[in-house]
């Protein structure tokens, strides 16, 4: 112990050991100490010479630091010193800052050192396994160390320790788990050994792509400020990008997940854009980059196009043109934001529309694609500004043929206004300035309004340019040719190699695939010389490329002649070629484009990017052009004029057949549309025959319940008449309904009002009987009374309910009977309907509907009669429900009224006892009196005095109970 603490303090005593001394001793200890402390102590002082003394470290002790990680796993305290011990043996970060002013040699030694001692720790990939382990412990001496040891591990042999990782059971998960820790600094530290782990494994980054990561880290990102967060931010969208980039499956995942839409409020920016800082700049520039990672073109075009519109509807794309137009905003944001803007963009037709409606806030308003190109065409402007620029009106172009249409609809004579500024008066201008780099975009930005679009190439030769005062105007092709050919002036601002190629390749794109173009540019009789001129010359390496894209332009003019300008058809151009320039030179100087450096490159991506503006001189889309026509140009100049014709006979035959074959075609087509025709008509001509059938069937079924009908009201009126011929009188039947019924009905009505008057009256008798009850309980108030009357009174109340319900149930009888006889003439009257049509005599119809109505009317009255005999039941019912709780109330205050009685009659007993105790009283006292010689006088008048205060007393003892009796009394009656 002594030894170990003389180390850690620097005092010894005797000769200082070297360090390979020490710490061959610290090893020892570490391996040969039963005690946990001595062990501790041993490993604290390893890791406290781990830095100075980082070669013999790593050497000698690397394997008992992993020892103790297996078996010490108890002890926080020695892990974390072994973890420590082992991380800065193997990480290469600390001794970069020490070796920051030594040469480069000490630098690389430094940094093989540790990728030594990371190839010795997994060589055995249990040892990555038990760090995985350890990092489960939540011990913050124990986490926070193992995130560290296994970042440095990653950094030095990221594809192996990936590997180990991939295989280890959960391992990925436990990595995850980093993310939830509560510690900011081991989630932190969490965030860079993920960034490590995700790079360029795309089976890792699904598999911490579907742990939930992208919520979480969108979290993180919310918490911390988004865009105004600070490092932690960075790290978050580091990772991201590293989960999606190159990655199909994340990025399906992440739209799918809906998190494009959490992606807007990054891009929220206020009013006041000044004073950004540098973290902030950084961290929108990783969001925009995050955007592009999603529409990127190197993607599949579904997935971007659904992306595209993911934007669109979220309001990102309508945030991002927010940016772009606002104020303040730092050079390198705006350059990346119109990036971006450009790639959400690209070959959506909603987002490109959407685009071309967006206005900068000027006065007046201007369209973003114009202030965007004065940009362009301003050599003011940063270089990588004017290329974002020219990217973005190249993506707005992309797959856009209303987009082309309207950039050239702003050339074309009758839309040009003088008063305002458009994309193609800017275009013209750079097109023509002395600003090469402008030439350049120009040229490119109109070959782009151009592609793929055989209409604007035809629209776009009517543009006329004014030269000059006094001059007649001349077209652009004109002009364009001029600049390439012409004038001493003019031939000295296009001698810049990136202005020759810019109009080089404009006229490429303009005149291929387009007969007219061509003719247009065949019939200026100096263009084909000049280009012959140029190509047949030994020029410089710069040069070289002007002659392969002259060569290009002289063989699309021969690939697409319509042979319409008899000087210059395509077997006298080849003609020309072979004795001016010679076929092998010509197809060599072709060859050169291809050939060239800076081809490779732009044919790589869309995006023009460049590291000088001396390098700008390939367009993407021009390279696929010449990789499309190369080919075809060399087989069109090889080609002798019997073989062309030839070819022009198989193309004839070609064609012919190709007719016939559309002839039969469009012949098919007719009759497949017939064919389609007959049969919606053969299906709509069965619907209506099934139609037909029901309704056939359905009039059938009509027809004989009519002829039923028929035949019943036939007999009907046969028994009818044979019943007038026997009886004229009431046997007579009409419709159902016989006289028999009627009258029945009527004494039962008779009946019924007879039984109402009978109840009125016992109504008004037993009202008569409730008055004397009330009359009879007040003068049983005063004395007793017997019960036999309320008993009667109830037996009566009982008779009138029991013969109310008899009547209310005869009411509902009458009621039925009613219905039935109603129902019954019903049926009568429709079968008498069809009778109409009978042969019957017109007064015998008559009569019987005079009867028939009489019958009605006194139906009706029936009705009214029973209507109001329901009334007057019901209101009986309710007087007799009022009479029957006004008895049951008089009940009971009799009940009460008979208690208090029995109550007085005890009182006056007790009061005649105690009358009869004071006569003895006074009889006594008055013996007493005469017995004492008193007078009879006195006596008399003490025995009326006390006789007066016992009536007094015993008068006010009652008096309040008699006061509550007289009020039941009042309330009762």
């Amino acid at each position: 112990m002594n030894f170990f603490r003389g180390v850690i303090s620097g005092q010894a005593a005797g000769p200082q050991p070297s360090g390979a001394e020490t710490i061959q001793k610290l090893c020892d200890r570490v391996a040969s100490s039963t005690l946990l402390e001595d062990r501790r102590d041993a490993v604290r002082a390893l890791k406290s010479l781990s830095k100075k003394y980082r070669m013999e470290v790593g050497t000698q002790a690397m394997d008992h630091l992993i020892n103790i990680l297996q078996t010490d796993r108890s002890d926080s305290e020695i892990l974390g010193y072994a973890l420590d011990t082992l991380y800065n043996v193997i990480c290469n970060d600390e001794e970069e800052e020490q070796d920051e002013s030594e040469d480069e040699n000490a630098q690389k030694q430094a940094d093989d050192l540790g990728l030594q001692f990371t190839d010795t720790f997994v060589q055995d990939p249990e040892h990555v396994t038990l760090l995985l382990t350890l990092l489960e412990e939540f011990d913050f001496h124990v986490r926070w160390p193992g995130v560290k040891l296994l970042t440095a591990l990653l950094k030095n042999q990221g594809p192996q320790i990936q590997g180990i990782i991939l295989v280890s059971p959960m391992g990925v998960s436990r990595l995850m788990d980093l993310l939830a820790d509560s510690r900011e600094v081991i989630r932190n530290d969490g965030l860079l050994l993920l960034q490590q782990l995700t790079k360029g494994n795309a089976a890792i980054q699904k598999i911490v792509a579907f742990e939930n990561a992208f919520e979480r880290l969108l979290d993180i990102i919310t918490e911390e400020g988004s865009s105004d967060g600070g490092i932690v931010v960075e790290d978050c969208l580091l990772l991201l990008l590293n989960l999606l980039k190159n990655n199909s499956s994340n990025q399906n995942f992440f739209k799918e997940g809906s998190y494009i839409q959490r992606m807007k409020p990054w891009f929220e920016v206020g009013d006041d854009n000044s004073g950004w800082s540098a973290q902030k700049v950084t961290n929108l520039h990783l969001m925009l980059q995050l955007v592009r990672v999603m529409v990127s073109p190197v993607n599949s075009p579904g997935a971007t196009a659904s992306c595209q519109k993911s934007m669109f509807q979220c309001g990102l794309l309508q945030q991002l043109c927010t940016i772009l137009m606002a104020t303040g905003v730092p050079a390198d944001i705006l350059t990346e934001t119109i990036n971006t803007v450009s790639e959400v963009i690209r070959g959506s037709q909603v987002n490109q529309d959407y685009f071309a409606s967006v206005n900068a806030p000027s006065n007046p308003p201007r369209p973003a694609i114009v202030v965007l190109l004065m940009s362009m065409v301003n050599e003011r402007q940063p270089f990588v500004l004017r290329c974002a620029v020219l990217y973005c009106f190249q993506c707005f172009l992309y797959k856009n043929q209303k987009g082309q249409g309207e950039i050239v609809a702003t050339l074309l004579p009758s839309t040009i206004d003088a008063n305002s500024i458009s994309a193609g008066q800017l275009l013209c201008g750079g097109l023509f300035s002395a600003d090469s780099l402008s030439n350049w975009c120009a040229a490119v930005a109109l070959a782009h309004a151009l592609q793929d679009n055989l209409t604007q190439k035809e629209q776009l030769l009517r543009v006329q340019l004014a030269t000059s005062l006094g001059k007649p105007p001349v077209s652009l092709l004109q002009q364009c040719t001029n600049i390439l050919s012409q004038g001493d002036k003019i031939v000295r601002r296009g001698s810049k190699v990136q202005t020759r190629v810019g109009l080089l390749m404009l006229l490429c794109t303009w005149i291929s695939n387009c007969p007219i173009a061509v003719t247009h540019f065949l019939h200026n009789q100096e263009n084909v010389p000049f280009l012959t001129a140029q190509i047949s010359e030994n020029l410089g390496e710069d040069e070289r490329l002007v002659q392969g894209l002259c060569a290009l332009l002289l063989g699309i003019c021969i690939y697409y002649n319509d042979n319409s300008l008899e000087n210059y058809t395509k077997e006298k151009l080849k003609q020309l070629i072979e004795k001016r320039i010679g076929k092998e030179n010509f197809v060599e100087k072709l060859c050169f484009i291809t050939k060239h450096e800076l081809y490779s490159r732009a044919a790589q991506k869309p995006q023009p990017v460049f590291p000088s503006p001396e390098q700008m001189l390939f367009d993407h889309e021009f390279t696929k052009l010449v990789k499309e026509l190369e080919g075809v140009i060399t087989k069109a100049v090889h080609k002798s004029s019997e073989e062309e014709k030839k070819e022009e006979e198989v193309k004839k035959t070609l064609e012919q057949h190709d007719n016939i074959v559309t002839q039969y075609k469009e012949l098919i087509r007719e009759q497949d549309a017939q064919l389609q025709e007959l049969k919606e008509q053969v299906t709509s001509m069965t619907s209506q025959n099934e139609q037909l059938q029901a309704t056939i069937t359905q009039q059938q079924s009509q027809i004989q319940q009519h002829k039923d009908q028929y035949n019943i009201l036939k007999l009907k009126l046969a028994k009818e008449n044979q019943g007038q011929s026997n009886s004229q009188g009431d046997g007579s039947q009409v419709n159902g309904l016989q006289t028999e019924e009627l009258t029945q009905l009527r004494e039962e009505v008779e009946e019924l009002r007879k039984q109402h008057s009978l109840l009125q009256t016992q109504l008004g008798d037993k009202d008569a009987l409730i008055s004397s009850l009330k009359s009879g309980a007040a003068q049983t108030a005063e004395g007793p009374a017997g019960g036999s009357d309320n008993t009667e009174l109830l037996q009566e109340l009982e008779a009138l309910r029991s013969q109310v319900q008899s009547q209310s149930t005869e009411i509902g009888q009458l009621k039925m009977e009613r219905q039935d006889l109603l129902r019954r003439a019903e049926v009568g009257s429709s079968d008498t309907l069809p009778s109409s049509d009978s042969s019957l005599d017109a007064a015998k119809m008559a009569e019987l509907e005079s009867r028939l109505g009489a019958q009605t009317s006194e139906m009706e009255r029936l009705k009214a009669e029973v209507k109001n005999l329901s009334e007057s039941r019901a209101e009986l019912e309710k007087r007799l429900d009022s009479t029957t709780s006004t008895v049951a109330i008089l009940q009971t205050e009799k009940e009460k009224l008979q208690t208090d009685v029995q109550e007085s009659k005890k009182e006056q007993d007790d009061l005649l006892m105690l009358l009869a105790d004071q006569d003895q009283k006074i009889t006594s006292l008055k013996k007493r009196l005469k017995e004492l010689g008193e007078t009879v006088e006195k006596l008399l008048a003490f025995s009326k005095i006390t006789s007066i205060k016992c009536i007094v007393f015993i008068f006010t003892a009652n008096l309040p109970r008699l006061s509550k009796h007289k009020e039941e009394i009042r309330s009762a009656q």
